[in-house]
């Protein structure tokens, strides 16, 4: 293996982020490299939901009707059950995009179909079992990572580096950036229950007082978040599997024995939440995106979308620059600072309304002693009862504050039409 790779830009996180904006600079004609530090995809309870507005973008780049014939489920609405009555909130179908729903596909299979794609260009380059430990720099630039494989060290020389390494960023804290801590109150536990016949097949919530359960259909699984307040896992823990399981029926009483498929505590995984956003996403010869420059809170589910939207305005800005052999740091620097002023308002906007869900919704529900009425808010019951008002939640979850669109251009190959 060489000890030593030179490249136009180094990718450091292959996931939505990372492997989104991989796709499209190699597709504007920039050699890329790729770093994932895991051998492959297959991680569970990451995020799953393809929103429409990402889409809206498979779609611009011809890879829409490839793309669904991965297995997917569809949510065209989200429904909630509050103390018992079922709520609808938001109604996809009512957008004006090409898929008027969100498909729920694991992750490991988005990641594989935009990695397939990817490679169909000669200036891709993927490399898994290669995680980034720290930053080269050249002066005040940052000029390439410091990698430990497999087969030993590895040092990636890049004009530029993106740091798409997530929530707990390797790039930001080598680089020193400030980090902003929004606040989370709460942190969610992940897990999967078997699925039964005659089970409803809709994604929701189940709401209650002391209790905020979503259920995720998953074909042959339901795929469950369990909110708790921060840090409350040791308290969970303290009291036992079996009362832990007891609270799980009190919010979904459907799953009867089910919970029984919770064998032990390694069925149970802890998201630690987090929601933060750097102060600077970027530095000469870096720049952060998605997790890595803004945590997202899990409401929503709309962390990846940001995500992806990030990787598609950091594509529009920077790939003609980072096409040109003749461009050197002193253009690419200001560009950095433009993907920045472009993203930093989505990223703000949506960060605030999930604090505000989580102090004004959430805690409050999470502390009332089990047992009590929660009534319907009134704004859930105008949008239950108006239809056309479900479009509002739709657009600002599946859309997003500022959707990103595909530039167009030469870039796009043979390989890309076909698909």
């Amino acid at each position: 293996m060489e000890d030593t790779i030179t490249t136009r830009c180094c990718i450091a996180g292959g996931g939505p982020a990372g492997m989104m904006l991989g796709l499209l600079l190699a597709r504007a004609g920039v050699h890329v490299v790729v770093l994932e530090k895991h051998g492959d995809f297959l991680r569970d309870f990451r995020g799953d939901t393809v929103h429409p507005s990402t889409l809206e973008l498979m779609h611009e780049l011809g890879l829409l009707d490839a793309f669904l014939q991965r297995p997917h489920n569809r949510a065209v609405d989200l429904r909630a059950v509050i103390s018992g009555r079922e709520v609808r909130i938001a109604d996809f179908s009512r957008l004006p995009t090409r898929c008027k729903f969100i498909a729920l596909m694991p992750q490991w299979e988005f990641l594989d179909f935009l990695r397939d794609r990817a490679q169909a260009y000669a200036g891709f380059r993927l490399m898994q079992n290669a995680e980034v430990v720290d930053l080269l720099r050249d002066g005040e630039r940052i000029s390439g990572v410091q990698v430990r494989t497999a087969q030993g060290p590895l040092t990636v020389q890049a004009d530029l580096v993106i740091g798409a390494d997530g929530r707990h960023s390797t790039v930001r804290k080598a680089a020193g950036l400030t980090v902003c801590d929004q606040g989370a109150p709460i942190d969610v536990l992940w897990m999967r229950l078997p699925t039964a016949p005659g089970d409803p097949t809709d994604t929701g919530a189940r709401i209650g007082a002391g209790y905020f359960f979503v259920m995720i259909h998953r074909g042959s699984y339901w795929q469950c978040a369990y909110v708790i307040a921060k840090g409350g896992i040791d308290d969970i823990r303290a009291r036992g599997l079996s009362a832990f399981r007891d609270e799980l029926l009190q919010a979904a009483p459907m799953f009867g024995d089910r919970v029984g498929a919770l064998k032990d505590w390694n069925d149970v995984k802890l998201l630690s939440v987090t929601v933060d956003r750097l102060e600077r996403w970027w530095q000469p010869g870096l720049l952060c995106i998605g997790d890595a420059a803004h945590a997202m809170s899990p409401i929503g589910g709309v962390g990846i979308n940001l995500a992806i939207q990030d990787a598609v305005a950091a594509a529009n800005i920077l790939a003609p620059a980072l096409a040109d052999p003749s461009a050197g740091a002193s253009r690419l620097t200001p560009l950095l600072a433009k993907v920045q002023r472009r993203r930093l308002f989505p990223a703000r906007v949506t960060q605030a309304v999930q604090v505000a869900i989580q102090n004004r919704v959430l805690v409050p529900t999470l502390s009332r002693p089990r047992g009590t009425a929660i009534a319907v808010p009134w704004p859930l019951k105008l949008l239950n009862r108006c239809r056309p008002l479900r479009k509002l939640p739709a657009y600002a979850v599946g859309v997003g504050v500022r959707p990103e669109h595909v530039h167009t251009g030469e870039g796009n190959s043979r390989q890309e039409k076909q698909a």
